[in-house]
């Protein structure tokens, strides 16, 4: 492996093979990105739905319907406590006959007369015709009314148009603040005006290539994706790929002061971290596919992009980078310019060292402490709740979810949304069933064609409420002798979804665990240290939910986690911990050939703790940044890896893995035995 590591890295950091493969990898990259059109994929219904549930079968089974009463707004005219006036009334029936197409709707006022809604079909599907439609529908029925009168648009139209406006521009919001914040950060840990801009130049050029073939891969293979997936795969992108760049200039930065040659060090360099690169950027991949296995088409869609994007931003960084690196003297580290003779990172009296040594010499209570820090920091995770309504799901209320909570005012809760039962059985009979079953206040048939027919059942519960969920389970019962029959609508989407996520909590979690575990153990031919490795990742992902949590009650106003939000945490921040394990071990491993074990990790800790804390603040700073897009669950995602990722590199890679091996010695290693030299005998006293 590292024979062949190291003619590759010859072969990249050649004089003219640098600056060919530097130049041609961004030149190819900007011609494929600038031909690459749109992918041709449409977006379905059953997108966000958990595969085989009841509720994906009723909106496959709506999609026979006509589209143009397949969907639905709901208009909403009222006044703030006093009832409809005559003129009111009347401009109500007006702009209903505006809106109507020809169509015959009906005004159905409340029994409080503070308001009258009408239900108007919108003849598109999802996506930017239905946005389109809908703000042509507010304009049209908000135009020159009487002072005090107001309309509102909600209804499943409403709800989705809003969804895609929020989305508006929210992407490139993310990419140049993802953008802004790595550049600062680089500036910071380099303090050169310059060196930045050559890793961030690559890392913005490897984004976008993973995005666009991340985007036609997720087409061609026929894999659901949504708004959120890009922003994810961005700061995944930026993320990772600013991880393996720090360490892949920090290593290069020690070989300068060993070998006058530029080319030579950066073969080194790219020689020595290529086996750390590519284990982590397996790992981290091995990881994300797990996400394969979930129940939600979107969901497996992140998997797969995220994927190609760590694979696209590993690549870049052994190869682009170091070409792009070499190409240029040692001037652009300027003013910090290493030269020949400097100590190693590992050799001189840094932050870092000091640590080292405070842990040796009291690695037990290190232990300890650290230990009862991250239990401390866990018991908020036992008050977690999950499951957030869809008027809790927005950074910002958009109108439809403002329209619907006043609607319920006036209103049954659900006459906006309503169930909706779609079935190929006797219509008559099974809206009887549906009319009979316990907490359905109302219901009829709104559509029927193809043999297909749409029954909207109000349910008596409050949108989001035990009492509304439980309205589904007695209207499911209700209709579970017809086998035609399935029963969807938001309520019923959101108790399928939160069964789903619960399942997928209980596949995937312990997946993931046995991959990255099973991954660790063949890179280090090792037992002891990929489980305490692991065990540590695990323990840092509870310490993250418990502080999380607390923040997010206490400072963000949040009463509930989404569904999926500590699914996706788990999954990035075990593996992309995984990351910062492999760097710090990976070193330690080859300090201990000279060093011994003990000293080894000493070492290993000296060299890679700036670097790693350096990437985790980046890498944490990053996730945060999801917090500019507009849903409440990737602000939460975004919040719980943040903090997870500044507890494993401040206090866990810093000061409990070190300290761990510092107590087991070679044993860390079992079955392997790493030392090719003699620990040092002074330090053997401390660590009994």
């Amino acid at each position: 492996m590292s024979t062949l590591a190291d003619r590759i890295a010859r072969r990249i950091t050649a004089r003219w093979w640098a600056g060919a493969i530097a130049l041609g990898v961004l030149l190819l990259s900007g011609f494929v990105t600038g031909i690459a059109g749109d992918p041709a994929r449409q977006a379905k219904p059953t997108d966000p739905l958990p595969v085989g549930s009841d509720s994906s079968a009723a909106a496959a089974l709506r999609e026979r319907l006509p589209a143009a009463e397949g969907s639905t707004a709901v208009v909403l005219f009222s006044r703030t406590g006093e009832p409809l006036t005559e003129q009111d009334r009347a401009i109500v029936q007006e702009r209903a006959a505006a809106v109507s197409n020809g169509a015959d709707l009906p005004v159905v006022p409340s029994s409080d007369g503070t308001s009258a809604i009408v239900v108007v079909p919108v003849d598109a599907n999802n996506g930017p015709d239905s946005a389109r439609l809908i703000t042509e529908l507010r304009g049209t029925v908000k135009a020159d009314l009487p002072d005090g009168l107001t309309a509102q648009v909600t209804g499943p139209a409403a709800v989705q148009a809003d969804l895609a406006g929020v989305f508006e521009g929210a992407n490139t919001r993310l990419l140049l603040t993802t953008a802004s914040i790595v550049a600062a950060l680089l500036v910071l840990t380099y303090r050169s005006p310059i060196l930045w801009l050559i890793p961030l130049t690559v890392i913005g050029v490897a984004d976008r290539v993973a995005m666009v073939t991340a985007t036609h891969a997720l087409s061609a293979l026929d894999v659901a994706g949504d708004e959120s997936t890009t922003g994810i795969l961005s700061v995944l992108v930026f993320g990772a790929g600013t991880d393996y760049a720090l360490l892949l200039i920090s290593r290069y930065r020690d070989e300068l002061r060993r070998h006058p040659d530029r080319r030579e060090a950066m073969a080194v360099a790219v020689a020595r971290t290529a086996e750390a690169v590519v284990s982590s950027a397996s790992t981290v991949v091995l990881g994300v596919l797990t996400l394969l296995l979930s129940a939600f088409p979107t969901t497996r869609g992140l998997g797969l992009a995220s994927a190609i994007g760590i694979v696209i931003a590993a690549a870049f960084a052994l190869i682009v980078l170091p070409a792009a690196l070499v190409v240029f003297g040692r001037w652009v580290f300027w003013p910090r310019v290493p030269h020949v003779g400097e100590p190693a990172l590992a050799d001189t009296r840094t932050l870092w060292k000091r640590i080292g040594d405070v842990v040796a010499a009291r690695p037990r209570t290190v232990v300890a402490v650290t230990l009862a820090g991250l239990l401390i920091a866990s018991v908020g995770a036992l008050g977690i709740n999950t499951g957030l309504s869809v008027s809790d799901q927005f950074l910002q209320k958009p109108e439809a979810i403002a329209a619907s909570e006043r609607l319920a005012e006036s209103f049954p809760a659900s006459s906006a949304d309503p169930a909706r039962v779609v079935t190929t059985d006797d219509a008559q009979a099974v809206l009887a069933a549906v009319d009979g079953a316990p907490g359905v206040t109302s219901a009829r048939v709104s559509n029927q064609a193809d043999g297909v027919t749409q029954i909207d059942a109000v349910l008596a519960g409050a949108p989001s409420s035990d009492q509304a969920r439980q309205g589904v389970v007695s209207l499911r019962d209700a209709v579970a002798g017809f086998d035609g029959t399935h029963v969807g609508g938001t309520e019923a989407q959101a108790l399928d979804t939160t069964t789903a996520a619960a399942e997928d909590r209980g596949l995937v979690l312990p997946v993931i665990l046995a991959l990255v575990l099973l991954v660790l153990m063949l890179l280090l031919r090792s037992v002891v240290a990929p489980v305490i490795l692991v065990a540590t990742v695990v323990a840092t992902y509870v310490a993250s939910l418990g502080i999380s949590w607390v923040l997010f009650t206490q400072v963000f106003g949040f009463e509930r986690l989404d569904d999926t939000a500590p699914l996706y945490a788990f999954v990035f921040l075990v593996a992309l911990g995984v990351d910062y394990n492999i760097f710090l071990v990976s070193r330690a491993k080859e300090e201990a050939r000279e060093h011994g074990a003990r000293r080894g990790m000493l070492r290993g800790l000296a060299a890679t703790g700036g670097v790693i804390t350096s990437a985790g603040i980046l890498l944490a700073a990053v996730f945060a940044v999801l917090g500019v897009l507009p849903l409440v669950v990737l602000a939460q995602v975004g919040v719980i890896i943040c903090v997870g990722v500044l507890l494993d590199t401040l206090v866990v890679r810093t000061l409990l893995v070190p300290a761990i091996a510092l107590m087991l010695g070679d044993r860390f290693w079992w079955p392997r035995h790493v030392s090719g030299g003699r620990d040092e005998v002074e330090a053997a006293p401390q660590l009994v």
